[in-house]
C-alpha cells in the first residue's frame, strides 16, 4: 500500500492500492461507488442541507441521489444499517454507520489511515461536512450503495 496524507488532516494518512496516484484515492473503490465519495468532498466545509441540526443522513441521502443511487429517504442515520449491500470492514465508497450518545451519525468512507481506522466524510461534523478519520470500534456497520 502506498501512503499519503488525508486532505486538512496533517498527520492523518490514507492507504492507496500499490501504483494508485492520490488523486484517484475516490478512484480505489470496488462497485462503482468511487463518485460517492467524490460527490461527498465537494461539499466539505459547508452544509448543503440547509438545516441547523440532525443532517447527517439528509447530507448522505442527497449525495447517494445526486450520483445515481437511491437513499433510505429517512433523516435518522441508523437507516442506513438497513440500506444496500452489507459489507465486513471499511471499504472506500462503503457508507459507515456509528453509533453516538444521541442517536448515530452517518458518511462514506474516503480512506483507511495508517492506524487502520477509516477516513469519513460526513454532514453535521461540527456543524459542517468534514472528512476525518473515525475510531473502528464506534461504527457497526458498513453497506456499499444499491441503485
Amino acid at each position: 500500500m502506498a501512503q499519503m496524507q488525508a486532505r486538512g488532516f496533517g498527520d492523518t494518512n490514507a492507504s492507496l492500492p500499490s501504483g494508485a496516484a492520490s488523486g484517484d484515492m475516490a478512484m480505489s473503490s470496488g462497485f462503482g461507488s468511487s463518485n460517492v465519495v467524490a460527490e461527498a468532498r465537494r461539499y466539505i466545509g459547508g452544509n448543503p442541507t440547509g438545516r441547523g441540526s440532525l443532517w447527517c443522513a439528509r447530507f448522505m441521502n442527497m449525495v447517494l441521489q445526486h450520483t445515481g443511487y437511491r437513499g433510505t429517504g429517512s433523516d435518522l442515520a441508523r437507516s442506513f444499517a438497513n440500506y444496500g449491500q452489507r459489507v465486513s470492514g471499511p471499504q472506500i465508497g462503503a457508507i459507515a454507520v456509528m453509533g453516538r450518545r444521541r442517536g448515530g451519525h452517518v458518511g462514506v468512507v474516503s480512506g483507511i489511515d495508517a492506524q487502520g481506522n477509516p477516513i469519513v466524510v460526513s454532514g453535521n461534523n461540527g456543524n459542517r461536512v468534514r472528512e476525518a478519520p473515525i475510531s473502528r470500534g464506534r461504527i457497526y456497520a458498513y453497506v456499499m450503495p444499491t441503485s
